[in-house]
């Protein structure tokens, strides 16, 4: 299970820099950036509360649950 940040695709609708969300949220732009990019390992719901409220949106419109690729096995494993 991968799951994405949609933070680009917010801030473009809103049409908000990243900056001005930093800003905004009291969170570092190095930090933002990480989660933009896809390599966040974690994200505290403090964070994702104050870039609820400040991008007007629900924590699942922030989030999206990518499944995965299946390993595509031999058929012998039973």
């Amino acid at each position: 299970m991968a799951i994405q940040v949609q933070l680009d695709a917010m801030l473009l609708e809103r049409r908000m820099s990243l900056t001005e969300l930093s800003d905004r949220v009291g969170v570092t732009i190095a930090n933002l950036s990480i989660l933009k990019t896809g390599k966040a390992r974690a994200i505290r719901f403090s964070t994702l509360d104050a870039l609820c409220r400040e991008l007007g949106c629900q924590p699942g419109q922030l989030l999206a649950n990518t499944p995965d690729p299946q390993p595509q096995g031999d058929g012998g494993e039973q």
